[in-house]
C-alpha cells in the first residue's frame, strides 16, 4: 500500500513514512493510491471479527481494518498496538463504541468514552502508541505542531504525555475554548507538553501548522509531525468505527445506514467517506455544522468560500468554529477523478487568492451526493438548546452542544427503513454552561475531573504569528 499526495507529487510514500511526516512536500494531504474494496464475504468476516467474543471485538476489528493500509509493520506488533489501545479499562466498556438507541432506527453511537471524553481520543490514543512504536523503531524523535478548536488539544496531549522522543506543541484559539477544554490542556505540567494560546480563531491556528509544515527546511531540521487530521493515520483510526456502529445498527451486510456526523475541519466525516469507498453499506453521509455552515453551503450550492477570521462565529459549539476545512481536499480531489494538478490549483491558487472556488456547474459536483452520499444541515445556539431539552426529555439522554447539532441535521434526514447513527461528540461536562442553560442542571462531571478547572495552568498567550511559533519551538527544542 502507498501513499499520494493530493496536489500530484510524483513521490509515493509508505504508511509509517507519512504517520510521521504530515503533509505531503507540496502542501498535500496524503491517501492511498486505491481504496481497498470489500466484498460481501469480506463484511461478513469484519462482523464475526466484531462480535467474536474473547477473540474479536473492537481490537481485533480495528486490526483487520488497519492492516488493509499498513504493510510495514509487522502483523504481531500491529495486533499488538490495537490490543493496547483498545482496552475497556481505558474506554470503560467491553463494547469500547457502543449504540445508544434513542428511538427505534434512531441512534447515537458513544465515541467519547476515553480519557478526554470526546471522540478524538478514539484515533489520538492510537496515533500515540503508533509514534512511541515508530520512534523507537528508528531511534529518533518527533515535536508534534498541531492546532486545536477545543478537543484534538487535550487527546493529544493526553495521548502524548510522557511518551518517550516526543514532544507536544499545540496551539489553541485564546479564550475560544469552554472553561473545561481549556482546564483541561493547560493544567497538564509534563515536560513534554506546551500548550500555546494564539491571539486569533482556530483558522489561525491551523494556518501557522500548516505554514510550519511547508517550511521545509525548519519541519526536517525541527522533526516536525503532525496530530491534526491531516495526518493520515489519525482519519484511518476514525474509520473502524464506522464499521463498528454499522454491526451494532444491523444484523445483515447487505443492510443500508446512515451517519449524521457534526463537523467542522471534515476529518471525522472524511473517515466515513473512507468507509463508504471500501464498500461499507452508507445510505447518506450527513454533515451537521453551526453557524460557522462553509461546508452545508458547499454542499447546498457547490461553493466552496472560507470566511475571515472576523466573520467566524464565536457559538456555543466551540469545536464547530471552523471556516477552513483542511480536509476537505481529500474529498474533493476523490471528487474531481483524484486530478491532483485541478486539486493544487483550487486549493494552492484560486482558493489563496479568491477566498473560495465554485464547482456548482462541474458535473462531478450534480452527481456528489447521488455517488458519494453527502447531505448537510445547518444548527444555531436556539436550535442546540431545543434539542438538548427535548432529548433529555423524551429519553432521558444529556447530549453535548455539538452531537445536539448532529441530532437536529439528523431527523431532517430520517428515511424509513434506514437507521440513523449520530457520531457522538463529547460528553456534556465539556460544555456545561450551555446544558445549565438548557436544562437549569448540571451534567455528570466524571471523578478524576472535579476542580479541574481551580488547577494551575501552563499556557503561553502569542500573537497569530508563523515566526513566533517557530522561534518558541526552536527555543524549547534546544533545552533538551
Amino acid at each position: 500500500m502507498l501513499y499520494l499526495s493530493t496536489r500530484g507529487d510524483p513521490g509515493r510514500k509508505h504508511f509509517c513514512e507519512i504517520l510521521l511526516e504530515g503533509l505531503a512536500p507540496d502542501g498535500g494531504l496524503y491517501l492511498p493510491e486505491a481504496y481497498p474494496r470489500l466484498d460481501a464475504t469480506a463484511l461478513q468476516h469484519l462482523r464475526a471479527t466484531f462480535n467474536g467474543g474473547a477473540t474479536g471485538g473492537y481490537a481485533a476489528l480495528a486490526f483487520e481494518i488497519l492492516s488493509l493500509y499498513i504493510d510495514d509493520i509487522p502483523p504481531a506488533d500491529l495486533r499488538a498496538l490495537c490490543e493496547k489501545t483498545y482496552t475497556e479499562a481505558v474506554y470503560g466498556t467491553p463494547q469500547i463504541v457502543p449504540l445508544k438507541q434513542l428511538e427505534p432506527g434512531f441512534h447515537l453511537e458513544a465515541l467519547s468514552n476515553g480519557p478526554t471524553l470526546a471522540f478524538k481520543d478514539m484515533a489520538m490514543q492510537l496515533l500515540g502508541n503508533l509514534f512511541e512504536y515508530e520512534l523507537a523503531r528508528r531511534g529518533e524523535e518527533l515535536n508534534i505542531l498541531g492546532a486545536t478548536s477545543g478537543d484534538t488539544g487535550s487527546a493529544a496531549e493526553y495521548a502524548m504525555r510522557g511518551k518517550r522522543g516526543v514532544r507536544v506543541f499545540m496551539l489553541s484559539p485564546h479564550g475560544r475554548m469552554s472553561p473545561f477544554q481549556q482546564a483541561q490542556m493547560y493544567s497538564l505540567m509534563d515536560e513534554n507538553i506546551h500548550n500555546i494560546a494564539i491571539e486569533g480563531v482556530f483558522d489561525d491556528c491551523q494556518d501557522i501548522v500548516k505554514n510550519v509544515s511547508n517550511d521545509l527546511e525548519f519541519k526536517r531540521g525541527h522533526k516536525i509531525g503532525t496530530v491534526n487530521s491531516i495526518n493520515w493515520a489519525r482519519l484511518l483510526a476514525q474509520v473502524v468505527y464506522y464499521f463498528a456502529g454499522y454491526f451494532q445498527a444491523t444484523t445483515k451486510d447487505t443492510e443500508q445506514v446512515s451517519f449524521t456526523v457534526p463537523s467542522g475541519n471534515f476529518g471525522n466525516v472524511c473517515a466515513g467517506h473512507v468507509a463508504r469507498q471500501m464498500g461499507l453499506p452508507i445510505e447518506q453521509l450527513v454533515v451537521a455544522t453551526n453557524e460557522n455552515d462553509v461546508l452545508d453551503e458547499f454542499f447546498r450550492t457547490g461553493v466552496y468560500r472560507v470566511r475571515a477570521s472576523a466573520d467566524t462565529h464565536e457559538t456555543s459549539s466551540p469545536s464547530m468554529d471552523i471556516s477552513k476545512a483542511s480536509n476537505f481536499e481529500r474529498f474533493v480531489f476523490d471528487l474531481l477523478g483524484r486530478d491532483g494538478e485541478r486539486v493544487k490549483a483550487l486549493f494552492g491558487d484560486v482558493l489563496s487568492r479568491e477566498g473560495r472556488f465554485d464547482l456548482s456547474a462541474d458535473p462531478a459536483f450534480a452527481g456528489a451526493a447521488s455517488h458519494y452520499g453527502f447531505r448537510s444541515g445547518t444548527s444555531t445556539h436556539e436550535n442546540r438548546l431545543e434539542t438538548i431539552r427535548d432529548t433529555f426529555k423524551r429519553h432521558g439522554v444529556m447530549i453535548d452542544t455539538h452531537t445536539a447539532d448532529g441530532v437536529k441535521v439528523a431527523r431532517e434526514h430520517l428515511q424509513p427503513g434506514v437507521p440513523m447513527i449520530v457520531l457522538e461528540t463529547a460528553l456534556p461536562i465539556k460544555f456545561a454552561e450551555t446544558i445549565v442553560e438548557a436544562l437549569g442542571q448540571q451534567p455528570h462531571r466524571p471523578p478524576q475531573f472535579r476542580g479541574i478547572e481551580d488547577l494551575p495552568k501552563r499556557v503561553r498567550v502569542m500573537p497569530a504569528s508563523t515566526a513566533a511559533v517557530q522561534a518558541f519551538i526552536a527555543e524549547h527544542c534546544a533545552r533538551t
